[in-house]
Formats: structure tokens, sequence, C-alpha cells
């Protein structure tokens, strides 16, 4: 019988391994930047690659790399640490982003979108100076769909996260191999395996951000409608374009209107809920 830690990693690794043959995230001779924040979910997504990485029919390397953003007190000896015992070839980068951040963002405003592109354009430049081809980020299933309502509410355009995102140009692809993984399970996880996480002194400590709302209002429907996030996630895999008033995207993709028929046979269409529908290629 498989354990509790056991039963989730092998579920976590069905999910990803579903999305990276989804989206073709991952080929033979890829050296992957493997973006570790110090969170659960980046140990997680660690974790999960490397275990792959022995198994997987194709050969790939994985960097992983923490940026040291200045934070005072950062524990970077826990990471350290932790890398050493797990054989890996880690690379820590220092660059002071929190003076920056703290200094051009005014007291009570969010931290989150300065500090996150800095932090990218800095992934950016290492992935290059270590000849990685592709950086593995670890945002799941629930950031996804946070992402969604964050752009429908105040952004006013209707987009998520892209699980495969060209960079730089086209010099680098950006993957998110956990985007179907959920929360739940990889903070279950990541509590069994004991991960040594390392807090975020900037945006963690803003209980006020629209994410932590949307995410708490997207947990509540979950708990009044158990199954709520995965039928959201099936969503974004059953647009129906015509029945949205973009006219550019109608366009591009030769459409002039809804089809009479495709209101008719809602009731047959393929359940977007069924596991098979994610894997549809």
């Amino acid at each position: 019988m498989l354990s509790d830690a056991e039963g989730l990693e092998k579920k976590l690794g069905g999910d990803m391994a579903r999305a990276i043959t989804r989206f073709g995230m991952i080929a033979d001779g890829d050296r992957i930047l493997v973006a570790v924040s110090g969170g659960k979910d980046s140990y997680t997504m660690l974790h999960l690659l490397r275990s792959l990485q022995r198994r997987a029919p194709v050969h790939f390397d994985l960097l992983p790399v923490n940026v040291d953003q200045g934070h005072p007190g950062y524990p970077a000896h826990l990471l350290h640490e932790y890398m050493a015992r797990e054989g890996y070839d880690f690379r820590m980068v220092a660059e002071d982003t929190y003076t920056i951040v703290t200094s051009k963002i005014p007291a009570g405003k969010t931290f989150c979108s300065l500090c996150s592109r800095l932090r990218r354009g800095i992934l950016y430049r290492v992935a290059k100076e270590l000849g990685c081809n592709k950086i593995a980020l670890g945002h799941h299933r629930d950031d996804v769909l946070q992402t969604l309502f964050l752009n429908l509410m105040f952004a006013g355009q209707l987009g998520a996260m892209p699980a495969l995102l060209l960079a730089d140009g086209g010099r680098l692809v950006v993957v998110r191999p956990l985007v179907y993984c959920a929360e739940e399970d990889i903070r279950a996880f990541a509590a069994l395996a004991e991960f040594p996480t390392l807090p975020c002194d900037l945006c963690g400590s803003q209980p006020q951000l629209q994410r932590k709302a949307v995410g708490r209002m997207l947990d509540e429907l979950e708990r009044e409608r158990p199954g709520t996030k995965r039928s959201m996630l099936a969503a974004l895999h059953n647009v129906r374009p015509t029945h949205l008033l973009d006219r550019g995207l109608w366009g591009a993709l030769g459409l002039s209107g809804a089809a009479e028929e495709d209101e008719e046979s809602e009731s047959e269409r393929t359940n977007p809920l069924r596991p098979q529908s994610l894997l549809r290629q």
C-alpha cells in the first residue's frame, strides 16, 4: 500500500506528466533552468522533474537556480543545505531587487508586479549564461485560475497563464509543468516531504493583495461545490470563440458568427470534466 506521500507524489507526477505531454514542454537534449523560490510549489516541481528525469525516454538536464533578492534576513543557508543534501547542481544568484522594489513602490501598494518583472529578467539572463534553452516556473492550477479571474475582473481581458511561453524573442521557452496540479495537493505533499520552505517578506506579507482575495473566493466556491476548480480548468480547454465578443478573434479564425447547431447540441458536447478531455491533442 502506498503511503500518503507516495500517493500524493504519484498523483502530482501524473498531473505534471499530462501537462508536459499535452504542451510538449520537454524534448530530448533540453537544458532546463528550474526556478526555485524556496516555496512549496518550486520545491515540489523540482522534486517531480527529477523523478521524471530518471525514467523519461528522453535526456534532459535540470539546473535549479534561486535568486537571492536581498530580503533582510533571507535564510539562504536552508536552500544551500537542502540542495547539497539532495545532490542537485544548484546555483544561487544574488541581486538586490528588494531595495529597488521598496524604493519605487509606495507603502501599501502591491510589490508583486515589479518584483516579478525584475526576477524574470534575472532568470532570462542567467538561463542564457548557463546555456539553458528552457526555464521551468512553479505556477500551479490555482495560480492559473486566479490569473484568469484577475484579468477578467480588473484588466478587462480574458486570459490566464500560458503553459508554454516563447520568451526573449523566441530564444528561451518558459514552461509551467504544474498547471494541472492542485495547490491543496502540493501543500499536503510539501508538508509530508518536509521541504525547508522560505517565506516571502514582500508579496507574502501583503494580505490585501487582489490575488489573495480572488484565491479566497475560489476556495469558497470549491467548498460550496466541490469540483468547481476542475470545471474551470476544463473550461480553459473548451473555448468557444463565437460565444465571445472579440471580433478580431473571429476574423483570425475565419468565423462570421455562431452556428445555430452549436446551441442545440450543447447537451451532447463532450463533458469537459472527464479526465480524457484534458488529454485530447
